[in-house]
């Protein structure tokens, strides 16, 4: 055994120069993402100030939105309040139709399908994910709307009487109803895909402890999978409120555009922010161009909005769990 004396061990908490390397690569990447959006929003801000200094609040809560045929911004009116109610109308609606269909898809595919099913069947599902938003559009005006007019007119012939359902004008092709639906389709696999992530990761241990007190199947899901994954099912939720709140050629598609605040979701009238900007930009004047800027600045901070309230939400929820 040598007699030398053993140098210490230098222990430093600093980190190594490939780990500054990676956090520097890391943090440029996060405000990378922080500077684009910062340049999107001041570009639009820039490109729509005049609308908001001639119209100020006006041009939110107005329903009017008259082009103008001169140069003067004044000969014009421009207000998206019915396009924003559409949306939100459109939006919401999505959101109910979806969010239990994603639920029993992300329970069925994490606890109850035969392994032999569950792979290509959780592959599938993230493939809807994929497909561009025109074929949903197509499919929804060939093949959904036709079966989708018979239902509006079952709803409205039993429940007309409540007044969301009852319908003016007899026309039911085209409506928020049929919009919503065609939404619905396109979002189930983004909460679906979260869904059933969260679920995937609940405690084995709590649910083998449920069997073993005598419970059933459901009601270990519903005790332990279910509060578990809540968290999950809200951000899931809001991303796909998200995504509904900016469709943009499938709402066109099966939507008629109609500048007037209607809340007759079974009528053949709606509004659609996204959709109107794609059905007026072609041949827009060049001071209408700047009102559909102002317009998808509105959209744009709607969209933030939504996010920042889905991260709340689920931060509340993941305390509450």
């Amino acid at each position: 055994m040598s007699d030398a004396a053993v140098q210490p061990r230098e222990i430093t908490t600093s980190p190594r120069p490939s780990d500054r390397v990676f956090r520097g690569i890391v943090t440029a990447g996060g405000l990378t993402s922080l500077v684009v959006l910062a340049l999107i929003a001041i570009f639009l801000y820039v490109k729509s100030h005049a609308v908001f200094t001639t119209f100020g609040w006006h041009f939110i809560t107005d329903a009017n939105w008259t082009p103008d045929d001169s140069v003067k911004m004044s000969t014009g009116h421009y207000g998206i309040g019915a396009m924003l109610v559409g949306t939100l109308i459109t939006s919401v609606m999505a959101i109910i139709f979806a969010v239990p269909v994603a639920i029993g898809l992300a329970l069925f595919l994490t606890h109850y399908a035969p392994h032999w099913m569950r792979a290509p069947l959780t592959l599938l599902v993230d493939l809807m994910a994929a497909i561009p938003s025109v074929v949903y559009g197509l499919w929804g005006f060939f093949v959904l709307m036709p079966m989708a007019i018979n239902w509006s007119m079952l709803i409205n012939h039993y429940l007309g009487f409540i007044p969301i359902f009852s319908v003016p004008v007899p026309i039911f092709d085209r409506s928020p109803f049929i919009a919503s639906l065609v939404l619905a389709v396109m979002i189930v696999p983004i909460i679906t895909a979260i869904a059933r992530e969260v679920y995937a990761q609940a405690p084995r241990d709590h649910i083998e402890a449920a069997y073993a007190l005598g419970s059933t199947k459901w009601a270990a899901m519903r005790a332990v999978v279910l509060p578990h994954g809540r968290a999950g099912v809200i951000g899931g939720t809001m991303l796909g409120l998200g995504r509904a709140l900016g469709e943009t050629v499938a709402v066109y598609m099966v939507l008629n555009l109609v500048y007037s605040v209607n809340f007759h979701v079974l009528q053949s009238a709606g509004g659609s922010v996204a959709s109107m900007i794609v059905n007026k930009f072609g041949e827009a004047t060049s001071f209408e161009v700047q009102g559909l800027m102002a317009a998808g600045l509105v959209l744009f901070l709607l969209t933030l909005l939504v996010n920042f309230a889905a991260d709340l939400v689920v931060r509340l929820a993941s305390k509450g769990a």
